[in-house]
């Protein structure tokens, strides 16, 4: 062979090799962004440590998130518990004393590591809230769905779908308020949840298949006797909530949406998620790739449902400038294109999927006057 070929041949190979090579690094980053359950912790959640504890306190690491204004779960290694505001008497410059609204019976050690999460109740409605409920099975497109059942004596039905990096745990937060409403509230877990069935490819696609299961929840509750649904969905079971409602077969008993940081830019969360999850930023952008060669493209339903002129229900959307995850620009422009249909419930100093941690009262006297109308 000649020297030229061969040298060709060589540098050839190596680009082979080093494509290939970028190809699995792009696809570990997008299954580390994708994979289900989508539970691990997303942009903004450093992990803290506890400095000690007192009579209803506890002293965290100070940083950005612990100085968060408002009502969150601190979860870690056999650890769930709320703290509530911010208090005055840290010990250091270094920490910040927070309300222990509510401990684990054993405590939180000191030195214990743990993360401010939007998911401030763990259990299910009876052991969390002490409301009645049942479990109860949806039919899905992939098997039987779970969710839980809390009845109400209205015809027009709640269904609440979690999001990003919680459970349905996380619709706990507002499950009290739709009850003193009373609404019939169906809590679902979708696919990739425990108990549900796992999505063929292993991946979450951000809302973009999973409202299908959002719209067998939908027929789930006319069948069983709601004659209007409203569906209350956070992150991308906001975005699941706009695909039901322009795409479901039962889309005229969809009577309004409220939308919780609302995911409306596909490609951005997963690079937001790829990042989040300790992908290198040079791999970042090789994960949207194979995310999209992997899941498929996302962009025309979407914005099918994005469409202002598309909405014929009224939507209450809650979302703030804090949310590195999904960007609010588009929910400030459906509110400003829309004005007749749709709210913007403002939130400041909020993550992603904690509107209502930020301002719980705020936020549920929004949901109360938008639900009013629809009851």
């Amino acid at each position: 062979m000649r020297p030229a070929t061969a040298t060709a041949a060589a540098v050839s190979t190596l680009l082979l090799g080093a494509g290939a090579a970028a190809v699995a690094a792009g696809r570990l980053a997008s299954s580390a962004a994708l994979g289900t359950p989508l539970r691990r912790p997303l942009p903004g959640d450093p992990r803290l440590t506890v400095h000690g504890t007192g009579p209803g306190t506890i002293t965290l690491t100070r940083s950005l998130a612990s100085l968060r204004p408002g009502l969150y779960g601190l979860t870690g290694p056999g650890v769930h518990a709320v703290v509530g505001p911010v208090l005055d008497g840290a010990a250091s410059p270094d920490t910040v004393v927070r309300r222990l609204v509510r401990g684990p019976d054993h405590g939180i050690g000191t030195g214990a590591r743990v993360r401010l999460t939007p998911q401030v109740h763990s259990g299910d409605p009876a052991s969390a809230l002490g409301l009645p409920f049942s479990e109860v099975l949806v039919p899905g497109e992939l098997g039987a769905l779970p969710a839980w059942f809390v009845p109400g004596d209205r015809t027009t039905w709640v269904i609440a779908v979690h999001g990003i990096g919680t459970t349905r745990e996380h619709p706990l937060n507002v499950l009290g308020l739709l009850h003193r409403l009373r609404f019939p509230v169906l809590d679902l877990a979708y696919r990739g949840d425990a108990g549900a069935p796992r999505p063929p490819d292993g991946l979450s696609h951000l809302g973009d298949s999973e409202w299908r299961d959002l719209d067998a929840a939908v027929r789930h509750a006319v069948r069983h006797g709601a004659e209007r649904v409203v569906v209350h969905g956070f992150s991308t079971g906001a975005t699941m909530a706009l695909r039901a409602a322009a795409g479901s077969g039962l889309r005229d008993r969809i009577s309004g949406l409220v939308l919780d940081s609302p995911v409306f830019d596909w490609e951005g969360t997963v690079r937001a998620l790829a990042a989040a999850r300790g992908a290198p930023a040079p791999l970042v952008r090789l994960a949207v790739r194979a995310a999209l060669g992997r899941t498929g493209p996302h962009r025309d339903g979407l914005a099918e449902a994005l469409d202002p002129a598309a909405v014929r229900v009224p939507v209450l959307v809650a979302h703030g400038p804090g949310d590195a995850l999904a960007p609010w620009d588009h929910s400030r422009r459906l509110a400003a294109e829309r004005p007749d249909l749709v709210t913007l419930h403002t939130v400041a100093d909020a993550p992603h999927g904690a509107m209502w941690n930020a301002a719980p009262e705020e936020y549920e006297e929004a949901v109360r006057r938008f639900l009013v109308p629809l009851m």
